[in-house]
């Protein structure tokens, strides 16, 4: 198994839920960029380009306070299949006699050369990367030298509650197990970034039957764990876990209704600088000497 790899996600589930395309933004995904994008104000410099990863799962909604904090910057968009930047393209297109059909930023619907990017935004979608470690370092390539990284993902209490209910239930995990931030810090440090500032916060969601609990998370994404039910569970199953749902989940401080909890973890880093390499011998001017050593004389 590659070192890159999250020991406990299938990357063959990760591949078919990226080629998956929704209707429409998650809501809690759209919640997290609405969070996220204020922190912007704390670069001083705007970029002149900047790549949107993935934007039709992240949030078009969070797609268009971007264009509008960064009003004369050229865009990149790179989706995961032509289905969901067809989706991007129609969403941005707008009708002829919108405002948002002539007052939209340059896009480009081609990867950027590498070094050319001030900003990489990516919302909510680096827990579901088979190879996450690969993916923080291509960034750090298309990243200018004082180009910066901003990113969100779920964290490691997410889906708690649900946990507990699987392994009192004696079944298998409901998702994959999601990466700490301070392994998130350490990762960007390893992959080329420098300054990385890493803080998360939790999010509590209240759902009024298990049925619309469900519908929700199949809109978040899929159970990519390993270990997961090999395979497809009939009507008795589905009936047997909502009832499980209900019973666990229900919180009297919130009325009754089922309460689930996310974490969020925010990322934010630039691009380091590389090192000159420092080789066996040192060359210093015999000038530079005569300097010194008269400067050290009493």
């Amino acid at each position: 198994m590659s070192p890159d790899r999250p020991p406990t996600l299938d990357p063959r589930a990760a591949a078919r839920w990226a080629r998956l395309v929704a209707p429409q933004s998650p809501w809690l995904h759209e919640e997290v960029g609405r969070r996220m994008e204020p922190r912007l104000g704390w670069i001083t410099r705007a970029p002149r380009t900047w790549v949107h990863w993935e934007p039709w799962r992240g949030g078009m909604e969070t797609h268009a306070a971007l264009l509008r904090r960064y009003p004369a910057a050229t865009v990149h968009i790179v989706e995961s299949s032509a289905q969901a930047q067809a989706q991007v393209q129609q969403r941005l297109r707008g009708r002829w006699w919108q405002p948002q059909a002539w007052r939209t930023p340059p896009h480009r619907w081609t990867p950027p050369p590498e070094g050319s990017v001030d900003l990489l935004w990516s919302n909510m979608g680096l827990h579901a990367h088979p190879e996450p470690q690969a993916l923080l370092r291509h960034w750090s390539r298309l990243l200018s030298p004082d180009g910066f990284l901003m990113f969100s993902c779920f964290g490691p209490d997410t889906l708690r509650e649900l946990r507990a209910l699987h392994e009192a239930e004696g079944w298998p995990p409901p998702a994959q197990a999601y990466t700490d931030m301070h392994d998130w810090g350490d990762m960007l440090v390893h992959s080329g970034f420098a300054e990385p500032v890493m803080d998360m916060e939790r999010i509590t969601l209240a759902f009024p039957t298990a049925e619309r609990l469900l519908e929700e998370l199949r809109g978040l994404g899929r159970n990519l764990h390993v270990d997961r039910h090999p395979t497809l569970r009939g009507r008795g199953w589905r009936t047997q876990w909502l009832r499980a749902v209900t019973e666990a989940l229900a919180n009297p401080a919130e009325g009754g209704q089922l309460t689930l909890t996310f974490e969020i973890v925010y990322g934010h880093a630039f691009k380091g600088v590389p090192r000159t390499p420092r080789s066996a011998e040192s060359v210093i001017p015999v000038t530079d000497l005569r300097r010194q050593l008269s400067q050290r004389k009493p």
